[in-house]
């Protein structure tokens, strides 16, 4: 288990090998599809974003409301894919991290290795555990969207697993690979 203080730096990302079990305390932010079209239509249009997403790493997420004496109520990962769209243009822009679920498009890992980058997934169904290592929260911009506003989260041993590292590699090809019959 490797334990990461974000932010990450290139230096942090080079030593993140596919299938890595990682614990990240530090500071991200938050997003999901709307705020991922929004953000994307401020950059086809040049202008600047309400969140400098330069060296972040951000959780597709959606919380749900938080119960007493906790920061957020369950805050599971989305599935990445929806934000595959986007997501090229956010990692030129200087992205370093995602943290979801599920496999992501091939155009998105050719920009993580242009842009020496990382995608971790959460476990789906966890997220009663992952909000535990939530230790606040700030919305940022995008209020009107409720639980999928932008926001910045200060975690403590954040749960997750890197799926596809800096190189290119992704267990979600290797993995099945190992479990077919011949």
């Amino acid at each position: 288990m490797k334990e990461i203080t974000l932010p990450l730096t290139d230096e942090i990302i080079s030593t993140l090998h596919a299938g890595d079990s990682v614990l990240l305390t530090g500071t991200l932010i938050t997003g999901r599809d709307a705020a991922h079209k929004r953000l994307y239509e401020l950059v086809q249009k040049k202008e600047n974003l309400p969140v400098d997403i330069s060296g972040e790493v951000i959780y597709y997420v959606g919380p749900s409301p938080a119960k007493p004496g906790y920061t957020v109520g369950s805050a599971g990962p989305t599935s990445s894919y929806r934000m595959d769209k986007y997501t090229p243009t956010l990692l030129n822009m200087g992205l370093k991290g995602m943290i979801g679920k599920g496999a992501r498009s091939q155009a998105v890992i050719d920009a993580m290795v242009k842009n020496h980058c990382v995608y971790f997934a959460a476990i789906g169904g966890a997220a009663a555990l992952i909000a535990k290592s939530i230790q606040s929260e700030e919305i940022l911009c995008y209020e009107d969207l409720g639980t999928e506003a932008i926001r910045r989260y200060t975690v403590e041993k954040f749960p997750c697993i890197v799926v596809i590292d800096s190189m290119g590699n992704n267990l979600y090809q290797t993995e099945p690979l190992k479990y077919r019959t011949r």
